[in-house]
């Protein structure tokens, strides 16, 4: 039996992927069918009927995992209906106004691509989990998550809203 949606997502440090399965269990709530994997181990998205796809934003940028997706399966977006979510800010206080346009930006790179829906949510932050490079970054007196605590921000109510309110652009464009 093939999937009818994927919900595929790339993370670091596992915030990302914990949206996505969010995702897809609201997803299934709603009576669809859903697999979920890392965007790294996409090779092809012929069975799938819609894709949902879930990136961090890390400087600005789309993850690299993300990036290699939408570049190996290209022709197969350009027919496929695509929704897309990006974890942003790691504070709610921040807003998402800067995430979404750097998303906006990330997104104008590919004019190809006709995301369904988009969405930015706040995302979690815990330095205990960073890796040495990003642990020399947060450690810059300049870094705005210089002497940030550990927390957790995600909005799950929002992020299940977001989920219910594209299902039906995704299956609708089939």
């Amino acid at each position: 039996m093939t999937a009818e949606i994927l919900v595929a997502y790339a993370t670091r440090y596992g915030s990302t992927k914990d949206v996505a399965e969010t995702v897809a269990a609201t997803l299934e709530e709603q009576g669809l069918e859903v697999e979920v994997k890392a965007a790294r181990e996409v090779r092809s998205l012929e069975t799938y009927g819609a894709v949902v796809l879930g990136t961090p934003l890390y400087m600005g940028a789309l993850y690299k995992d993300v990036r290699a997706l939408l570049e190996r399966n290209q022709a197969a977006l350009e027919q496929t209906p695509l929704a897309l979510f990006a974890l942003g800010p790691v504070s709610a206080a921040d807003g998402v106004e800067g995430s979404r346009k750097q998303l906006d930006t990330a997104l104008a790179k590919l004019p190809w691509l006709s995301p369904v829906a988009t969405e930015v949510f706040v995302g979690k932050y815990d330095p205990a989990k960073l890796g040495w490079k990003d642990r020399m970054i947060a450690a810059l007196p300049a870094s705005p998550l210089h002497g940030e605590p550990a927390h957790d921000e995600r909005d799950w109510e929002a992020i299940r809203g977001w989920a219910r309110a594209m299902a039906p652009r995704c299956v609708d464009r089939r």
